[in-house]
């Protein structure tokens, strides 16, 4: 047992490391913000979108005195100059702003970049300082495209173009129902993330048609994942549940508690494994024996490694995570600026959404977002798509 979660604490360095420091944060939905109110009705955008070239800022974390921060924001900065290139004659101008990292510093840059003539903010990364760029720039107008997945700053003028859990506890669970796992139970660490995680999945799964049988959480530590473990067991016994949702991550209790629940004779033979959060990052985690045959979500992989292969070509090294979030905000800008659609919360959050190097996406008038996810499964220390993301809205997986 301690060298499980020995080994879970040793993920998360490196994923904190690997991810720029504060930035597995934002991957990990781990942040929870005090933030201002922002006015409701969000940006009204430039009149038109197409009386000429469209000046978009981009905000990222750089000057904080953090190695990571500049290589997240250059990795940021490089995608979004990609997306420009294959946007072909659509004429976007891209102007990059620094915010040291702090919540001054994007209200700062955010008022810079609309004195400079933006027409929509890309960005900021950490939920405060999305926050704070969408209350300095809310009475002109103007709307913000973070990279953050906090839903708690979502709305106004403010979009969170990241992962959120709900989106994500909507396709697994929709999933499981159709697959006949419909008596299912939840299992969250009782952590800030663990509870939000707990609650995504409790709604996704009433959306869904399935029933919750039993809930289960436990101390983040691995005194209390080693008391839950035999419980969890007995209550998948007594109830016939099909399935145990987990939010459980891999960077914390999810090496250990998939292990003891082995040790407790349940797997997924017995009750699916489904894990809210993606299991194949770092990739070793494949190769960890509790994991297999679970069940996670992910972006369209065929379009991602399709990305990255190109960002490696052009820009001699791999993308950073979330980097394809500064593309994909891009491609909807870009979208909508050949249409001649006004950068307005009404062009933002149209239906038909969409398509970026995660595959499609949709932004939600709430500030929210819908990604086509695929859902896989570990299989022999493997990842293996097993229900392919959907490429468009209102098919399969919506």
């Amino acid at each position: 047992m301690l060298s499980l979660f020995k080994t879970a604490r040793k993920s998360l360095i490196h994923l904190g490391t690997r991810l720029g420091g504060r930035v597995g944060f934002v991957v990990a939905g781990l942040a929870l913000a005090a933030c201002q109110p922002i006015p409701p009705g969000g940006g009204t955008g430039p009149a038109a979108a197409n009386s000429g070239p469209v000046q978009v800022a981009l905000l990222v974390p750089s000057g904080s005195g953090s190695a990571g921060d500049d290589v997240l924001a250059r990795s940021l900065e490089n995608a979004a100059k990609l997306a420009i290139a294959d946007l072909g004659s659509t004429q976007i101008v891209l102007r990059v702003y620094s915010t040291g990292g702090k919540p001054a510093g994007a209200q700062a840059a955010a008022i810079k970049a609309a004195d400079e003539g933006a027409a929509i903010i890309l960005g900021p990364v950490f939920a405060q300082n999305a926050n704070a760029a969408g209350v300095a720039v809310s009475a002109r107008g103007i709307n913000v495209l973070s990279f953050s997945n906090n839903t708690d700053i979502a709305g106004g003028n403010v979009f969170v173009l990241g992962p959120t859990f709900q989106n994500t506890a909507n396709r697994l669970a929709t999933y499981a129902v159709g697959q006949n796992k419909r008596k299912i139970m939840i299992v969250n660490d009782r952590t800030p993330a663990g509870e939000i995680g707990r609650v995504a999945i409790e709604r996704g799964i009433a959306s869904a048609g399935g029933s919750i049988v039993a809930r289960v959480g436990y101390e983040f530590s691995q005194n209390g994942i080693a008391k839950a473990a035999p419980e969890i067991a007995n209550q998948v016994r007594a109830t016939g549940a099909e399935a145990v949702f987990m939010t459980a991550d891999t960077a914390g209790a999810l090496p250990m508690l998939t292990q003891m629940l082995r040790d407790n004779r349940i797997d997924p033979s017995v009750a699916q494994f489904i894990g809210l959060t993606r299991w194949d990052i770092p990739a070793e985690t494949t190769g960890l024996p509790g994991v297999q045959g679970g069940w996670f979500a992910l972006p369209d992989p065929a379009l991602y490694q399709r990305f990255q292969a190109r960002f490696q070509t052009v820009y001699g090294t791999p993308p950073h995570p979330i980097a394809g979030l500064a593309y994909d905000g891009i491609a909807a800008i870009g979208a909508l600026v050949k249409r001649g659609t006004p950068l307005n919360t009404q062009g933002l959050t149209q239906s038909s959404g969409f398509v970026g190097v995660n595959g499609i996406f949709r932004l939600r008038g709430d500030g929210t977002n819908e990604r086509g996810l695929a859902i896989a499964q570990i299989r022999n220390n493997q990842i293996v798509i097993i229900d392919a993301a959907p490429r468009s809205f209102g098919g399969a997986g919506f």
